[in-house]
């Protein structure tokens, strides 16, 4: 057995035992972990950037791409930020016990549907700290043990912010082993987890298209998929001008690197024929490189071609599509051949249009005039969250609380036999 070997089983194993111990915790003691969990964080910044420090460093002697390294980076605002995520959930309702539903049976069985954790999960994630703290905080709030494998472009980080969220639990009723980070940087220990059976119960993957695509394949423990972020803006022929602009302008440039970001600018030709060149504009202005179709091109020269190679990619990046479409048939063709089921949005003012497209479009989130930006845990009220599914069983979109339980029955007798 290799030393991958030993560190991820070693590690799954004290994490399935503390997760015994987890099943009898209170709420109030897993939110008091949690408070000092986020304590802990504010009071050693200095540590955690430090280590991020080193990793952007070696990051940028890699080559590593602006907006990934974007991802990476914490600063004090942003350790603030994923601190107030850990009291967010403090304050969220625990689902753990939940009665989903009641039956009572002809024969006298009296039957309960609760909410119960789900075990042990497996995280495998890629440069992104602050999942670290919110994969913690959301597991241990709904009563799981976690095991934690992030990219080895954040290891250093991760491994100071585990340190010391581990530190902190020591001084709770939680027990610190029920937090796991495995450091051995190699595809062997991914591919270790994803064949943990009897000591995963899950595994998420978070991150671009080849992990997940991997993870998906080659699991044998059950995987929750969070696929990648083709996200498409569609501009329709009444759209208002200032609010097509602001809503697409927000999804492409207020943080191109989340997987939330639009890539494919839809746009109707007649808005285009009117309104194309000044949204080019500022997208351009902006720093934001264009490839289009060629009705785009004549439109926006400084364009280059579009292939559908381009319309099947996650950029993550400055980087935007644009294809201008005959009207709402041709748009939801094209997202139905390059979305990846995350998050559509139509820009509107027929309301016939918008009802069609809100029922049409299968993704986990489909806008009205409203940014693709807003899918995220934290927007949608669950405080934050572990991922956003794409899949349909389970869970889909932003996976707060309740995603991380399942469900068991009580049944009560009184010396009922079946016949």
């Amino acid at each position: 057995m290799s030393v991958t070997t030993n560190e991820v089983r070693d590690k799954a194993k004290l994490a399935r035992s503390a997760a015994e111990e987890m099943n009898l915790l209170t709420t109030e003691q897993k939110n008091e972990a949690l408070a000092a969990m986020a304590d802990a964080l504010i009071a050693n910044t200095a540590a955690i950037i430090s280590a991020n420090e080193l990793d952007l460093k070696r990051g940028k002697e890699q080559g590593t791409p602006a907006s990934l390294l974007d991802r990476l980076a914490l600063n004090p605002a942003r350790i603030e930020g994923i601190a107030e995520g850990l009291r967010q959930i403090i304050a969220l309702p625990d689902p753990v016990g939940d009665n989903l539903e009641t039956i009572e049976r002809p024969n006298g069985l009296h039957i309960e549907k609760i909410r119960v954790p789900l075990g042990v999960i497996g995280i495998i994630y890629e440069a992104r700290p602050n999942v670290t703290v919110d994969a913690a905080g959301l597991c241990l709030k709904t009563g799981n043990a976690v095991v934690l494998r992030g990219g080895s472009a954040a290891l250093l980080t991760n491994r100071t912010v585990v340190d010391v969220l581990r530190t902190a639990l020591s001084a709770t009723a939680v027990p610190k082993e029920a937090l796991q980070l495995i450091e051995d940087p190699s595809r062997a220990s991914v591919d270790t987890m994803l064949k943990l059976n009897g000591l995963l119960d899950v595994i998420i993957p978070r991150g671009g298209a080849s992990l997940i695509r991997n993870v998906v394949e080659n699991a044998t423990v059950p995987v929750i998929e969070t696929g990648a972020g083709i996200c498409h803006t569609f501009i329709d022929e009444s759209a208002d001008y200032r609010m097509a602009s602001d809503i697409a302008f927000n999804a492409k440039v207020q943080r191109p690197s989340v997987c939330n970001s639009m890539e494919t600018l839809l746009v109707h030709c007649a808005f285009a024929a009117s309104h194309l060149r000044k949204l080019a504009d500022r997208m351009l202005e902006a720093g934001v490189a264009l490839k289009g179709c060629a009705e785009t091109l004549r439109i926006v020269p400084e364009a280059s071609l579009a292939t559908d190679a381009d319309y099947a990619t996650e950029y993550n990046d400055y980087v935007l599509n644009i294809r201008i479409v005959s009207g709402i048939d041709e748009a939801l063709r094209h997202i139905r051949r390059f979305g990846t089921k995350h998050s559509e949005c139509i820009v509107t003012e027929d309301a016939a249009n918008a009802d069609r497209f809100l029922r049409d479009t299968d993704a986990a989130a489909v806008y009205h005039n409203a940014s693709t930006r807003f899918t995220d845990g934290f927007e949608f009220g669950f405080g934050a969250e572990i991922g956003i599914s794409t899949q349909k069983l389970h869970a889909r979109g932003p996976m707060g609380l309740p995603a991380l339980t399942s469900t068991k029955y009580i049944v009560k007798g009184s010396g009922q036999i079946r016949q």
